[in-house]
């Protein structure tokens, strides 16, 4: 090998160096002015669209819980026996009394200050809900999304740089099928086996709750670690298969690329190959994933939370559609609603910060 192919440039798509000929000429790529006016631009529109896709939901939202079936006053009656004259001034109360039009525009005008309503059964504001149930959810859905993304990325590399071996098979295979089983069902299927026991196996977890109470400190920390394992463990079961296989299928896309050939070719080690070249440029699409991961958790709690008993936003809707208390409802529907299309914009938004392609 001579000293020129020894000292020349890995090209690739993370070194930062042209992987084609460079062309002479004005056509040979965009000038400054139009670099720094093509990212504004592209931030305007998906902020503009990410508006426009909140206030669909706002819309939807008002109407759609409108088709679930159920009174809300006779709910708050507890089925006693009221006059008219009662039922008309819970309804009055409440907003229930105009017509439907007027509710919208009413729901509306308060949502665009902030105000999402009352809450019919716990005669509360629902921002004070919500915010209330937040950081319990919060706690849940943060800490499956850093193990799952952690080992899908971790797993999904593996399986790549040794794709078609046994390992690589048994981790494909088991992130299928944890992938399509129902978060209920496996919560369900832990609760039997580790919580309540089945034969020998004794039970080693609460059924559910966020905690024992009566704890202070750090025993009352150890006591809320304990209650989240289970929901953990179904979260991360459920989620890390996506995160995996979206990893594994960019990084073999990215195994034949010539610049990892230039880099074998000059004697870089094999694990310093994939360290520093392949792995950062097949993490593209894994970075949009979880951005997209992270919003679609938030919202997708619901039935993690009402299996364990776990006092969050998710079991808060659970409450909220069994009345209907239609403000609480409509309150979470936006919230849920509103994360996951702030971490698609979030996604869209880094995404040409690490590719520049993308958003010319």
């Amino acid at each position: 090998m001579t000293a020129d192919a020894t000292s020349a440039p890995i090209e690739g798509p993370g070194t930062g160096v042209a992987a084609g000929p460079v062309k002479d000429g004005p056509a040979a790529s965009p000038g400054p002015r139009t670099r720094t006016t093509a990212y504004p631009r592209y931030v305007a529109g998906k902020v503009a669209g990410a508006a426009v896709s909140l206030l669909a939901v706002l819309v939807t939202g008002f109407f759609l819980f409108r088709l679930v079936p159920g009174d809300p006053v006779k709910f708050m009656t507890g089925g006693r026996q009221v006059s008219a004259e009662q039922l008309a001034s819970y309804r009055r109360e409440f907003g229930l009394d105009v017509s439907l039009w007027q509710q919208f525009t009413n729901y509306c005008g308060k949502a665009l200050t902030g105000d999402l309503g009352t809450s019919y059964q716990f005669n509360a504001p629902v921002a004070d809900k919500i915010t209330e149930a937040l950081p319990n959810t919060l706690l849940l859905t943060g800490t499956a999304f850093v193990l799952y993304t952690a080992l899908g990325i971790v797993l999904g590399t593996r399986s790549a740089w040794r794709h078609g071996r046994l390992g690589d098979r048994v981790n494909t295979g088991l992130a299928l099928v944890l992938y399509s089983i129902p978060s209920f069902w496996l919560g369900l299927l832990l609760i039997i086996t580790l919580s309540v026991g089945i034969g020998p196996i004794p039970g080693l977890f609460p059924t559910g709750g966020m905690e024992s109470g009566g704890g202070e400190g750090f025993a009352r920390v150890l006591d809320v670690a304990h209650h989240l394992v289970l929901p953990v463990v179904t979260l991360v079961a459920v989620e890390y298969g996506q995160t995996l296989l979206v990893t594994r299928s960019a990084l073999l896309d990215e195994m034949g690329s010539d610049y990892l050939t230039t880099a074998r070719a000059k004697g870089l080690r094999d694990d310093l190959v994939r360290r520093r070249h392949a792995v950062p440029n097949a993490l593209l699409p894994t970075v949009t994933l979880i951005f997209i991961n992270l919003g679609r958790t938030v919202a997708g709690v619901i039935l993690v939370e009402t299996v364990f008993s776990w006092p969050g936003l998710g079991g808060l809707f659970y409450q909220a559609l069994s009345v209907p208390d239609l403000p609480l409802v409509q309150g979470l529907f936006f919230v849920f609603a509103a994360a996951v299309i702030a971490m698609n914009t979030l996604a869209d938004l880094i995404y040409p910060l690490l590719d520049p392609r993308v958003g010319r």
